[in-house]
């Protein structure tokens, strides 16, 4: 008669985001993620032989792992203490001194393990474990930006309340769309043909280039269905704009709610010059029907029609060869056409409150320009 299963593990409370958190970091190790992938697959009821197939381990290290956790919790799965001799090196002194800026004479901006190992007199490996253990990472640097918009608060609510459906202003029939231009796209041709992927071996191209020109994008998004409504044009200037804001009143034309009116049309914009040009502010106003709402400041991204660039360029534009102008717009077109075959929902899923709890925007910000 075969064995039974294990019963499910019983998982402390708040100790599932935890494990999951290590599965999906790097910064925990793999093998910290191998056992919380054990436990968690434990939790789930799965066998222990299944488990071990599943994680690449033996069903004796299954068995260890959910004994440990059973008897202390993730504590006892994090490392014991190594036999031997007890460490000599102090990590928080490593630590704080990697945190002074590097002395003038060494010209550089930050150090690395060669330079600190040749200060502190110890080896590379011995600054490059205290780094790992203590989460430090001298060698990358990031970039954030501070909206310094006024209206942040007012802003960030509007548009987070049409993305999630909870707008006091907005009736159920309206339709929302995502409006911006992605300029300066490239005609780009290679030198020699690509060379396509095979057994082994990546595609490969040519490192220098043609260019035969450039060509914009205008796209609106129907956040609701996925829906590109899009033009190509040479420039974009606010006459190139215009003209598409008439070409989204004509493709919606004929949107009527139950009561046989037009359905508003809400456009969320960012802050470029052509979108707030008299000429376009002129003609708005003359169509009630359409309604701005402008992302903060340095807050484009809020602005979903940004991620189906993204799509655009990974897709259709970065590998591609183009052979001119014409030939750059007809592929982009193939593009709108398969996409809008396959469309689907673009989900927001953040309140304004946790973006604005995150952002935690200085009064004092000054991008000085």
């Amino acid at each position: 008669m075969a064995n039974r299963p294990a019963p499910a593990l019983l998982l402390r409370d708040g100790d599932r985001e935890v494990l999951e958190s290590w599965t999906r970091s790097n910064r925990f190790g793999a093998s910290a993620a191998k056992r919380a992938r054990i436990v968690l697959l434990a939790a789930d009821g799965m066998a222990n032989t299944l488990i071990a197939e599943r994680t690449d381990a033996t069903v004796t290290t299954v068995l260890n792992w959910r004994g440990r956790y059973q008897a202390r919790g993730i504590a006892g799965l994090r490392d014991a203490p190594r036999p031997g001799r007890p460490r000599r090196l102090d990590h928080r002194k490593i630590v704080a001194e990697t945190l002074k800026p590097p002395p003038k004479k060494l010209g550089v901006t930050h150090w690395s393990t060669r330079l600190l190992a040749t200060r502190l007199k110890v080896s590379p490996s011995a600054i490059a474990r205290a780094w790992r253990a203590y989460g430090v990472k001298p060698w990358k640097a990031e970039s954030f930006r501070f909206s310094t918009d006024p209206e942040l608060v007012g802003k960030v609510t509007d548009i987070c309340g049409l993305y999630l459906g909870v707008h006091d202003h907005v009736p159920e029939s309206a339709i929302v769309l995502c409006v911006d231009e992605k300029s300066q796209i490239q005609a780009l041709d290679r030198t020699v043909p690509i060379l396509p992927m095979q057994e082994g071996r990546i595609e490969r191209r040519s490192h220098d280039y043609y260019r035969h020109g450039t060509s914009t994008l205008f796209a609106a998004l129907d956040i609701a269905t996925g829906q590109v409504t899009a033009a190509l044009k040479p420039r974009h200037r606010h006459q190139e704009f215009l003209s598409f804001l008439k070409q989204i009143e004509r493709t919606y034309r004929h949107h009527l709610d139950e009561a046989g009116e037009p359905v508003q049309l809400h456009l969320v914009m960012d802050n470029y010059a052509a979108h707030k040009h008299t000429a376009v502010r002129s003609w708005l106003a003359a169509n009630p029907r359409f309604v701005v709402h402008f992302t903060p400041t340095h807050a484009s991204w809020m602005n979903l029609v940004e991620v189906w660039f993204g799509i655009v360029e990974r897709q259709a534009i970065r590998r591609a060869v183009f052979k001119s102008v014409k030939d750059l717009n007809t592929k982009i077109r193939a593009f709108i056409d398969g996409w809008n075959d396959r469309s689907h929902p673009f989900v927001w899923t953040k309140t304004a409150e946790e973006i604005l709890k995150k952002a935690n925007r200085p009064t004092t910000s000054n991008p000085r320009h």
